[in-house]
């Protein structure tokens, strides 16, 4: 929780300022909840000018964080892009802590605050650098390949990082038979049938996307005569259930290309809000999940860090130098706009 007293004040011409945001809003929110985040948006948006500061934010965070004040949105390779492209002195990330050490590994000479140091990942959380080590030390030769959702100290310990977007175009360009893969054990799998390399997995799980069924899916597909869309972290016979399977932007993409009338997204219950904004024609279906990480991020506790900035990231200066490397890598792949 914030640990300020501070609470902001309403006032008559709040919904007039902000009427635009609220039409967008309207459909994504309960009707109760607007009063009550109009004012620590009003208030955020103030203290961000003062600031000169920049809040970049996953689409996995809520529509009154991802449309009410973040000036960056988008999936991990957008918001690295961002990070290594940003002017601004101070970044705000409002997603878990890996995403905010990678901010900060790409713009170095930045500030980098995240609102609550708490926001973790079940996936980054799952192995180690002496892991990476061990995994090496088993597989001479092989190169690594690491999924963004990990620590600085294991992207330090491998040869180029990956999101679910470019996991395959990062693999193939490593030029080996063999590549070791990891963490995401569910999303390797995704990458192995891909590809004809080989694939050296670790059983790493995403504690959202691993909790989808085959049962859940098909009930969304027969009941509402829905289509699905899931994410490669889930398990592959979920995946299997599936019309497409692809990334956070992907899923946008695909959503545009084919207007489904209705559709089940399998991934993070927020990214189904904040799409709903792009495409209110289709009509969103769960089942979805809640990434109990994410839902820390709050706007008292995003207004909280920009006002005392508190919770800076900071990486250790070798760390961040190898890490860099990897993250670059990534980079270099992911301009070139898979899909």
């Amino acid at each position: 929780m914030p640990s300020t007293s501070f609470a902001p004040r309403w006032s008559e011409d709040l919904e007039d300022r902000y009427a635009e945001l609220g039409a967008r809003l309207e459909p994504l929110l309960p009707c109760l909840e607007w009063p009550l985040h109009l004012p620590w948006i009003d208030a955020i948006e103030r203290l961000k000018r003062e600031r000169g500061a920049v809040i970049m934010a996953h689409s996995y965070q809520s529509p009154e964080i991802f449309h009410g004040v973040a000036d960056v949105t988008g999936d991990s390779l957008a918001l690295a892009q961002a990070a290594a492209d940003c002017d601004a002195g101070l970044i705000v990330l409002c997603g878990v802590h890996f995403m905010a050490e990678t901010a900060k590994i790409l713009a170095p000479d930045r500030t980098v605050l995240i609102p609550d140091l708490e926001a973790g990942c079940s996936l980054a959380s799952s192995i180690t650098a002496a892991d990476v080590r061990a995994l090496r030390a088993q597989h001479p030769g092989a190169p690594v390949v690491s999924y963004v959702n990990t620590s600085a100290a294991v992207k330090a310990e491998s040869d180029a990082c990956c999101t679910s977007a470019n996991a395959v175009q990062v693999v193939q360009a490593m030029g080996a038979d063999k590549v070791i893969f990891l963490p995401d054990r569910f999303l390797g799998a995704h990458v192995a049938a891909q590809t004809d390399v080989e694939l050296v997995l670790w059983d790493g799980r995403c504690e959202v996307h691993e909790q989808f069924t085959v049962p859940q899916a098909r009930h969304a597909r027969e009941r509402f005569d829905a289509m699905l869309v899931a994410h490669p972290e889930c398990p592959p016979e979920v995946q299997a259930e599936a019309d497409f399977v692809g990334s956070t932007t992907a899923m946008g993409r695909w959503l545009a290309r084919e207007r489904p009338q209705r559709v089940a997204l399998i991934t993070e219950c927020s990214m189904a809000d904040n799409l709903r904004a792009e495409f209110p024609d289709i009509e969103f279906i769960k089942p979805c999940n809640l990434c109990p990480h994410m839902k820390r991020i709050t706007l008292p506790n995003i207004h909280d860090c920009l006002l005392h900035l508190k919770h800076e990231v900071t990486v250790p200066t070798e760390v961040a130098r190898r890490a860099r490397l990897a993250l670059e890598r990534m980079l270099q792949v992911g301009r070139r706009d898979p899909v």
